[in-house]
């Protein structure tokens, strides 16, 4: 028996079921815990400088990525994080 276009596009709920998410991989794991560290960062920041520092902070590491520049200044070893402030 051939089913309709209509019979197919019935709402979630009514005779149809939701699959059920897997169980999230390694990946996944790592992504939450990564996702948890900046959450704790942030609300440290914010306790400690307020939201417009911690905002300020966030949007500007996230600028740094998308343009592909290094968050820390790696080649002194210390780990510190890159300056932004003008040389001149």
């Amino acid at each position: 028996m051939m089913t309709t276009a209509s019979e197919n596009a019935a709402p979630p709920g009514r005779g149809r079921t939701i699959p059920a998410e897997p169980e999230p991989g390694e990946e996944a794991r790592s992504k939450d815990a990564f996702f948890v560290r900046v959450a704790e960062l942030a609300e440290a920041m914010i306790a400690a400088h307020g939201r417009d520092f911690a905002i300020g902070t966030l949007v500007l590491a996230a600028k740094f990525i998308a343009e592909g520049k290094p968050l820390t200044a790696r080649g002194n070893g210390s780990g510190e994080t890159a300056s932004t402030a003008g040389s001149g």
